[in-house]
């Protein structure tokens, strides 16, 4: 059976107007910090590598995966992009993630946009990235046990920070949330740990040197570049076989009764990943993940390309 991916973001009404502007303004700040350290750090290997990356993890986002109890979770991405990138690279990466799926797709609410962009991208690279440095001379399988271990505990991190934030927000009780919220994503974390081994390990067999931060691509070894658009594609060509049951933050919502508190966008482009005059078929969902996932490789490349100048 086929099914549109499930949004996946929290959306505005469930937090707070001054905790909404509160990530939004360390979120800003988090942000500018990354722009100015990959001005000083981007190298050649990193431009394409940032657009293949977000094309990745916005493709791999579509593929709601079931876990126990009627629920799905998704891949979040920072923790894989802070490896291979370096975290101020990442951070970039997964910002522009998810603002697209928040401007083109209605997922997650533009006030909130801050809260979402720290939970699943600047606090996921700082862990994942964080605790892979400790072992980066180690052997590969140590490597990637503690790549997995940090993508485990970098879901959990962020679950338990929209916890926090739901609180502090008045929309549900500390002791009923945060329970709940870890719970579930004990299990996502599980996907996302094992997501993350498995692209790894990939890189590690296939081209090594990309985790090398003095790495260069060489000329005429653009063979990677196609091939991680290639794997980008196949992936987005998967999105209509997701698990159409609710996520992890929706389904604690539903179970706690704050579901209703979220507000519908108010405006539509693309939403629910599908294309409006294609309605809601496979072929919609396909078309509306080739479009984001282009749309994020060109803008990551773009703005690659002036950093790196910026940079010279």
């Amino acid at each position: 059976m086929l099914f549109s991916p499930a949004p996946l973001h929290i959306p505005d009404g469930f937090l707070s107007l001054i905790i909404s502007l509160f990530f939004w303004v360390i979120t800003v700040v988090a942000v500018g910090m990354a722009i100015s350290k990959t001005n000083k750090t981007l190298g050649e290997k990193q431009v394409p590598l940032m657009g293949i990356m977000a094309a990745f993890i916005f493709a791999a986002q579509m593929l709601n995966f079931p876990v126990a109890g009627g629920t799905s979770g998704h891949f979040l991405g920072g923790t894989l992009a802070a490896i291979v990138l370096g975290p101020w690279a990442a951070i970039l990466v997964v910002t522009a993630v998810v603002g697209l799926q928040g401007l083109l797709f209605q997922d997650g609410g533009l006030l909130v946009m801050g809260a979402n962009i720290f939970n699943m991208g600047i606090l996921t690279a700082l862990i994942g990235f964080g605790l892979y440095r400790s072992v980066i001379n180690a052997n590969k399988t140590t490597r990637l046990i503690v790549a997995g271990l940090g993508a485990w505990l970098a879901t959990m991190a962020a679950a338990l920070l929209a916890s926090l934030q739901l609180w502090l927000s008045g929309t549900s009780q500390l002791q009923v949330v945060i329970p709940a919220m870890l719970g579930v994503h004990a299990l996502i974390g599980i996907g996302e740990a094992l997501v993350t081994v498995a692209a790894l390990a990939f890189i590690m067999q296939a081209r090594p040197d990309l985790l090398d931060a003095k790495a260069v691509v060489e000329k005429g070894g653009r063979g990677w570049i196609y091939g991680g658009v290639l794997i980008s594609i196949l992936t987005v060509l998967l999105s209509p076989f997701a698990s159409g049951d609710p996520d992890g933050l929706e389904r604690v919502a539903e179970t706690m009764g704050f579901l209703d508190r979220g507000l519908s966008a108010s405006y539509q482009i693309l939403p629910d990943y599908t294309v409006p005059f294609l309605g809601e078929t496979a072929l919609s969902t396909i078309v509306a993940g080739m479009v984001g996932a282009l749309v994020l490789l060109g803008i990551l490349v773009l703005i690659g390309g002036l950093l790196k100048r910026r940079a010279s």
